[in-house]
């Protein structure tokens, strides 16, 4: 299979048009499992995907250990082909909870040499701070990732979930190929300020949480509870009239999508490509179903006349809720 391609960026790699997400196979949404997680990336490089998204932070080390293990099993051809991107500096206890960023440029450095150890790399493809750490000048964090290009270690660099003025300063002191961010129907902050800043100095987005957790999956159902563990368990929009409210959204879209002979996840997959070439949606499947159906994003044309039908049927700022809880909100330099 041959999948379209998009440039992270004026000075970033070419990448598949669809990026997978895997966060989710390390736990962030309940169990999952390992031999499917990875039958999952194969199925995706076998189909055209060369974007992996990872965390070293994802079940502390877990998913880069996953990657590692899925491109080591791969075939040399698909392995060869893959790109990684990896985020880093998030810190955490033993018990899974958080403690803030850490992106000092020693700390840049040392994250990055576990995580080629982890991965089995020589290189990261995109490397960049999880958040914008507050305690450390944006300068001095790209700077190390840049050293760390310089040296070998790192291709290009990325940012996440910052606001314009920090990708400003970020691109003034080094290259930027991409910007990761939350985008979907019912998360269209970027709009505002971000998005014409990426496009005015040639960055790219690769946008993450496409279908909102799954919110706007049409797999969400309205009794659905989720263990402790799960992030949706504590996430504004999941919960009690919120949810009730997101999935009768939910349900606009699913007429729309029903009209094409498409499912609500390819629609809602399907409007984020249409944003702009300069936009990668990463899809967080985590098994051979769930990307098959991703995958059919690719082929939904979605004209003027469609749109203007999605438009209205789930209007900017339409979801109930915030997409974190206020405790992460706080961290989000992209929200202020």
């Amino acid at each position: 299979m041959t999948i379209q391609t998009r440039s992270l960026g004026s000075t970033g790699p070419q990448v598949s048009a669809l990026g997978l997400g895997c966060m989710g196979m390390s736990g962030m949404y309940g169990e999952a499992d390992r031999a499917e997680s990875i039958a999952t990336i194969h199925a995706a490089l076998e189909a055209g995907v060369t974007l992996l998204d990872t965390g070293d932070f994802y079940g502390m080390g877990h998913n880069e250990l996953l990657i590692s293990e899925a491109l080591r099993t791969a075939p040399a051809a698909l392995r060869e082909n893959a790109l990684l991107s990896v985020k880093f500096g998030a810190q955490r206890g033993p018990d899974g909870a958080w403690h803030g960023y850490d992106a000092r440029p020693a700390a840049v450095k040392t994250w990055a040499a576990y995580s080629l150890q982890r991965l089995g790399v020589d290189h990261i493809d995109v490397y960049r701070p999880a958040r914008l750490d507050p305690n450390v000048p944006i300068e001095e964090t790209v700077g190390a990732i840049a050293e760390l290009v310089e040296q070998g270690y790192v291709r290009h660099i990325g940012l996440s979930e910052v606001g314009a003025e920090t990708i400003r300063r970020a691109a003034a002191t080094a290259p930027i190929a991409d910007l990761q961010i939350e985008y979907a129907l019912i998360s269209r902050g970027p709009e505002r300020e971000i998005l014409p800043t990426l496009r005015e100095l040639g960055i790219a987005v690769t946008a993450y949480g496409v279908l909102s957790r799954g919110l706007i999956s049409g797999h969400v159902q309205a009794d659905q509870g989720f263990a402790a563990a799960d992030f949706r368990a504590h996430s504004p929009r999941f919960q009690g009239e919120n949810l009730q409210h997101n999935l009768t959204l939910v349900e606009s879209l699913r007429k729309i999508a029903e009209q094409k002979g498409v499912s609500v996840a390819q629609i809602a997959i399907a409007w984020v490509l249409s944003r702009g070439e300069d936009i990668v949606p990463l899809v967080g499947a985590r098994t051979r179903e769930r990307l098959g159906e991703a995958l059919g994003a690719l082929d939904v044309a979605l004209d003027a006349a469609d749109l203007a039908a999605i438009e209205a049927a789930v209007p900017a700022d339409a979801a109930a809720g915030e997409r974190y809880a206020p405790a992460q909100m706080a961290m989000l330099d992209s929200e202020r």
